[in-house]
């Protein structure tokens, strides 16, 4: 059966990718046109690398999608004219039944970033698939091929910046640590960054990781050493005060006071040499900055992760946990398991029995006294219920819902040298926040697939276009559940009415600082949207954001674990201790009560180095 059903989904792909291709291509741009051969390569290999739950649904939607062919016209849509092949396109796209015009939209995305992924200002993009680990340390640190039974004093699950700080200073102090990563041990520069090559190589299911609910919300995760630290854009905030307060009063949090946390702040401030640009900011990011003072609106430059030598300017290294916490955790004398997912934990006779899987290799077993499990706000809850500990875990999941809009100007603000904008506008904050999202040519035609009509623009115009995206705070929430016989856990999120009308109402608002700023067009990321070219175009735009109709994502995801001493709400203590165990701690976003308002890796940072200081006092034998 299989042999017969994977040629038949082949070739349904193949005929989809390249309609697709040739509708959103410019005839006049060779790079962009036929064949397409490594478009449906790099499609099908993401739908392998799916979450595992979704991979047969979408192949039998895939294959129903080729029946209708083969019953209206007597052959398969493969073998159909390119005109009839649009029309069914078109059609399951503008269908009243969610599922068709997901299924379209999923192969469109891929093809379109795959396809505008050939453009760049010089060429094709290079990108290396080397997956060996930085050659800095000696290789005994850094275990490839493990024994199937380990045991250490101390594994820490997850190499993000939680997992990270945490191993480095447990290590730096004495400790024997394993640090435990999924993925692989990546350089910093193994890859471009923001390319589908770095989907492939460092995002957790290749980026196709989503919050189930009425509106679907795409996030990413990251899925090798150093964890979302080595593919965001390292924009960095402080816990605002009044959000501490919150947690304070409402968790009952104890040590959370600004002082508590300032040296904690400062420290990993003065490790990643989080800093702001030496020189003048991007075009794309001081059009958003100029409109906003234009209304009298807060705007501010974002201090980022990057290390900028003397008379360089504004090319600066980036700084992540690769170039930082995980090389001193090594010199330290810890040691790291990459490739290697932790499926369950069970307490035996005191200490803990990890049972895991290192890459082709199989089962490992590690035991553990003391156990930290930093995975994330998705996959800690994963596998702390995959384990049968389900006490306030996983019941919170908070994230910062964001609608996105392109814009096109007179005037040149982007280029290949653009890198992350760093203004934000919070005039709004903490309800909502403006700022301006990666805008290379793959990013942009994403942008734009709401307005098919547009997308062959970016081809020539990318240069006078940038994307900006409207966050809102949000009163959702969602839940994270394991599926029995699945890897992967189930995301769910729940949008409130009033949520959508912050969306509505942020959306609104970022239009108007563009146009304030001489955008000649805006395009929001709203399905059935029309493209706005003046300021009263605004009323076209919804109150709130439609159901279903929105195309939303998020790349800050916490508060799946909650902190606190308030045990009706709360899976852990003040300090990540979880509630019930002696030797089993939370160090990462998950801890967080309610969104911050704010990027959130300097408060799991901050928090992460605050909760293993705490631990180090009150742990001073083991």
């Amino acid at each position: 059966m299989e042999r017969r059903i994977n040629p038949w989904f082949h070739d349904t792909v193949s005929a989809l990718v390249y309609s697709l291709a040739q509708t959103n291509a410019e005839p006049a741009r060779p790079k962009l046109q036929a064949p397409y051969n490594d478009l449906v390569r790099f499609v099908l290999a993401q739908h392998a690398r799916m979450p595992d739950y979704l991979r047969t649904p979408i192949l039998a939607a895939t294959l129903g999608f080729d029946l209708p062919a083969a019953l209206r016209h007597g052959h398969r849509f493969h073998t159909l004219p390119p005109a009839i092949r649009l029309r069914q396109i078109e059609a399951w796209k503008n269908s009243p039944l969610g599922f068709k015009r997901d299924l379209v939209r999923y192969f469109e995305s891929l093809a379109t970033l795959a396809l505008y992924s050939r453009m760049d200002a010089g060429g094709e993009a290079q990108c290396s698939t080397a997956q060996e680990e930085p050659s800095l340390f000696s290789p005994a640190k850094v275990i490839d091929h493990p024994e199937r039974e380990l045991s250490c004093e101390i594994a820490v699950i997850g190499s993000g910046p939680g997992g990270a700080i945490t191993a480095c200073l447990l290590a730096e102090a004495g400790r024997k640590v394993l640090l435990i990563e999924e993925g692989a041990y990546l350089s910093l520069g193994s890859c471009a960054p923001f390319t589908h090559e770095e989907m492939s190589q460092k995002y957790r299911n290749g980026g196709q990781t989503v919050a189930m609910g009425a509106n679907k919300i795409s996030y990413v995760e990251g899925r090798c050493v150093g964890g979302g630290s080595e593919i965001n854009s390292g924009l960095y905030h402080r816990t605002p005060p009044d959000i501490l307060e919150t947690w304070r009063k409402d968790f009952k949090v104890e040590g959370i006071e600004e002082a508590d946390l300032q040296p904690h702040f400062e420290a990993c401030e003065k490790e990643l040499s989080v800093s702001l640009l030496p020189g003048p900011a991007p075009a794309a990011s001081l059009k958003l900055h100029e409109g906003a003072t234009r209304l009298g609106w807060k705007s501010i430059e974002v201090p980022r992760w990057f290390r900028y030598d003397a008379g360089t300017g504004n090319a600066g290294k980036r700084q992540s946990m690769t170039e930082t916490f995980v090389p001193r955790f090594l010199r330290a004398g810890g040691m790291l398991l990459p490739r290697t997912s932790v499926e369950t934990l069970r307490l035996e006779g005191g200490k803990w029995a990890l049972n895991a899987r290192h890459g082709s290799m199989g089962p490992v077993r590690i035991g553990a006294e003391t156990v930290f499990v930093c995975g994330g706000a998705v996959q800690t809850p994963a596998l702390l219920r995959r384990s049968g500990i389900t006490g306030n875990i996983g019941n919170s999941l908070r994230l910062h819902p964001t609608v996105k809009v392109a814009a096109r100007f007179a005037e040149t603000v982007n280029s290949a040298q653009t890198g992350v904008p760093v203004h934000q506008v919070k005039e709004f904050s903490p309800r909502i926040s403006f700022g301006c999202s990666i805008s290379s040519p793959p990013y942009l035609a994403l942008a734009l697939l709401e307005h098919p009509e547009q997308v062959r623009e970016v081809s020539h115009s990318w240069q006078k276009m940038a994307t900006y995206y409207a966050m809102i705070t949000g009163e959702g929430r969602g839940t994270v559940r394991s599926i029995p016989k699945f890897r992967d856990p189930l995301v769910r999120y729940k949008l409130t009415p009033h949520d959508r009308r912050d969306l509505g109402e942020g959306l609104l608002k970022l239009c108007e600082a563009l146009f304030e700023s001489g955008a000649k067009a805006l395009y929001p990321g709203v399905a059935r949207s029309p493209q706005l070219l003046k300021h009263d175009d605004l009323n076209k735009l919804p109150d709130a954001l439609p159901s279903g109709l929105a195309s939303l994502m998020t790349i800050h995801l916490f508060s799946s674990c909650p902190m606190g001493e308030d045990q009706t709400k709360c899976a852990t203590n003040s300090f990540g201790r979880v509630h019930g165990f002696k030797n089993l701690y939370v160090n990462d976003a998950s801890l967080l009560c309610t969104a911050p308002g704010v990027n959130p890796q300097g408060s799991v940072m901050a928090l992460a180095r605050r909760n293993v200081m705490s631990f180090l006092n009150n742990k001073s034998t083991i």
